[in-house]
Parts: structure tokens; C-alpha cells; sequence
């Protein structure tokens, strides 16, 4: 991976803005459960920070993926885990299907503004019974007319409280669970929208989760994102993105708490010596970095694959997979060794430990990353 002194300004200016506008409120959002998504949004539209790889028509930048990794891997600069995520749901799970596949009419309405920041988007997926079983979604989006009636309901939607509209899932007609489901465009303000509650959450406080119901919503059909029935397909393009963003973004979240440990170990006292001095520490801190940077070679391949257009599935979910095990571990021996200290919410270790909890399961969990790994291997059985 080749980096230019532009890729440098953007990992630069997402660093300056996290120290700046993010940093310094992580405790008291975390308190409260939410952050202001519309104010901290539009002072990042205004940076430019929200399009970089979307088209430059619509507000973007108009620049490939590897600024985007530079984007990502800053964005581990954050104090907490919650804000980066639903950063990451408005850049690269909600909007590359609307960018990619959205009519020109669609991206002006709602790509534009969200790329600006005067928009606020969710992405509308999981439910309660479908999670990672994307093709078991029950929402629905029956043709009526020139509009789609949508009922259902929707689980674990971050941004979901404070969104402006909701990119969804949802079957718009019968038959194959892979060929029956569409991306539609919803309004969040709109008729029969219901945000029934925001979810107490083990880690990732920072940032509103909300359940949201649908009854009788009415939304035009010119809605939806490209073709109807290409929805599954457009999704599992869009989950790519965010497999990488997620993975990338971990990169530093887990160097900061291997540099942390190294100076509080190196400054706490035990049996007369210095914690680090043990080499059973500093070898287990060194393991740890060298398997962070063994990650970060995947993800830049990764990176490259994407930029030249070719499929990243499989090391999308590779790195997605080692990505969430491994801050896991990390997040954990760095608690281990700041003690009593590391079970205290004052310390930041302990808001790590809760917030990479989600790693594993957000945006596919652990299982399904094996299982595609596996078909790509050809080592599942046959059906399956």
C-alpha cells in the first residue's frame, strides 16, 4: 500500500477533530447515553469528512478506498467506541448502496444532505430473529400503487433515534428469501415510524441503539435503491464495507491500549520492581503489537483488492473476524494488567473492555465470517 502526503492530511484531520470535538465530551456522552449526532455530523460534512469516497457531484470527495483506511484507522483515536461506530454507519453501512445504485433523483434527496451532515442516517438490517440471518427478515414493503406500505420492525439500530431516514431491508415481494428483498429509503419523520425504545447497552454507551417499528408506513416507490429484488445483493456489497471499516478503525483503538499499559505497568510498583520489568508482561505486550500489525498487513491487502475492484470477500471477512477477536484480546490482558485500576470505570481500559465487546457480533458475528470463509475454502457440506 502506497500512502501519499494526502492520505497523511486526512488521517491528520480526523485526528486534530477527534482531540478536538470528540475526546473531550466521551465521558459526559457516555453518561448520557448519546451524543449530538446532528452537530458533531455537520461539523464533519464541513471538513469533508462524511463523502471521501463518494461521488463529487453529491458533496464527495470522490476519492478512492485507501483514504478511506486513513479515514478508519483515525477514527480509533476516539476516547470510546460508540461514537466511531455510528460515524461508521453514516459513511459506510447506510449510504454505498445510495451512492453506487441510487438514482440521481434519490442521491440529491438523501446522499447529498447526508454527506453535508444535515442528514442523519441509519441502516435498517436486523431484527429481532434476524441478525446475522439476514435472509430471515420478516419486514415488509407491499406495492400499493405508486408506494410501498411497510410493516415490521427493526432491532439494534444505531443512530436510530436521532436518524433523518433509515436505509432498510425489506421484502418486497415472495418467493426466494435471496431474490425478494429490496433497499428502500425511509424517512424517519414519516407516518407510522415508531421509535418504540433506545436499548440500555452492555458497552458502546456513547451512541443511541434504538428498536423501531413500521406500521402502514407509506413511502414512495422511487424509494428504492437500483432495482427492486437486488436488495440481499446490494446489502452484502454494503457489508463489505463495513467489515473493513469496523476492522480498520481497531487498529489503533488496540495500539493506544498497548501504549497505555506500557506506561502504567511501567510506572506501577509490585514486589519492588516495575510491573513492565516482568517478562512474562512486556513479551505478551509485544505479542499483542505484532499481532496487531499482522492484522494490519491483511487489511491493507484488503485495501488494495478493493481499490483495483476485485472481491474482497474473503479477506474482508478474515480481517472482520480477526479483527473482533483480537481487540477482545487485547482490551482484555491490558485490563489484567492495570489490576484493580482496570476494573474501575474511571479508567479507560474498562470502557474498552465493554465497547470491543461488540466486535464479534455487530456486522456479522464471528460464526458467520467462519462460515464464509469456509464456503470460500469449499470445506462446508454440501446445501449449506
Amino acid at each position: 500500500m502506497q500512502f501519499t502526503e494526502e492520505h497523511q492530511k486526512i488521517y491528520d484531520t480526523v485526528k486534530k477533530f477527534i482531540a478536538n470535538e470528540i475526546n473531550p465530551h466521551a465521558d459526559e456522552w457516555e453518561k448520557a447515553g448519546r451524543f449530538p449526532a446532528h452537530e458533531l455530523f455537520k461539523k464533519m460534512g464541513n471538513l469533508g469528512l462524511l463523502g471521501i469516497t463518494k461521488p463529487t457531484e453529491y458533496g464527495g470527495l470522490g476519492l478512492d478506498w485507501s483514504y478511506n483506511l486513513m479515514y478508519a484507522e483515525a477514527m480509533g483515536e476516539a476516547a470510546c467506541g460508540g461514537v466511531p461506530m455510528a460515524i461508521g454507519v453514516q459513511t459506510d453501512m447506510s449510504t454505498p448502496a445510495l451512492a453506487e445504485h441510487g438514482s440521481d433523483e434519490l442521491r440529491k434527496e438523501f446522499l447529498a444532505p447526508a454527506i453535508a451532515g444535515d442528514y442523519v442516517a441509519c441502516i435498517g438490517v436486523s431484527e429481532e430473529g434476524a441478525g446475522s440471518d439476514v435472509a430471515s427478515l420478516r419486514t415488509t414493503a407491499r406495492t400499493d400503487g405508486g408506494d410501498y406500505v411497510i410493516n415490521g420492525s427493526k432491532m439494534w439500530i444505531t443512530n436510530g433515534s436521532q436518524a433523518d431516514f433509515m436505509c432498510m431491508l425489506a421484502n418486497t415481494s415472495e418467493g426466494q428469501v435471496h431474490k425478494n428483498k429490496s433497499l428502500i429509503v425511509v424517512p424517519m419523520k414519516t407516518k407510522g415510524v415508531t421509535v418504540a425504545r433506545t436499548l440500555d447497552k452492555l458497552g458502546m454507551r456513547v451512541s443511541d441503539t434504538a428498536q423501531i417499528f413500521f406500521e402502514n408506513v407509506r413511502v414512495p416507490k422511487r424509494y428504492c435503491i437500483g432495482e427492486e429484488g437486488m436488495g440481499f445483493i446490494y446489502q452484502m456489497g454494503q457489508f463489505q464495507y463495513e467489515r473493513l471499516y469496523a476492522a480498520a478503525k481497531q487498529l489503533r483503538t488496540m495500539e493506544s491500549a498497548i501504549q497505555d499499559t506500557i506506561v502504567y505497568t511501567r510506572e506501577r510498583k509490585v514486589f519492588g520492581k516495575s510491573l513492565l520489568d516482568n517478562q512474562v508482561v512486556h513479551f505478551k505486550l509485544a505479542e499483542l503489537q505484532s499481532e496487531v500489525e499482522a492484522l494490519r498487513s491483511l487489511i491493507y491487502r484488503a485495501v488494495e483488492l478493493v481499490v483495483s475492484g476485485e472481491d474482497v470477500t474473503l479477506l474482508t471477512s478474515m480481517a472482520k473476524l480477526k479483527a473482533g477477536r483480537l481487540v477482545r484480546q487485547v482490551a482484555d490482558n491490558c485490563l489484567q494488567y492495570f489490576g484493580g485500576m482496570g476494573f474501575m470505570n474511571e479508567t479507560p481500559i474498562s470502557r474498552m473492555f465493554r465497547d470491543t465487546r461488540l466486535a464479534s457480533i455487530a456486522g456479522g458475528a464471528d460464526e458467520v465470517m467462519l462460515t464464509i470463509i469456509s464456503k470460500h475454502m469449499g470445506t462446508l457440506p454440501k446445501g449449506r
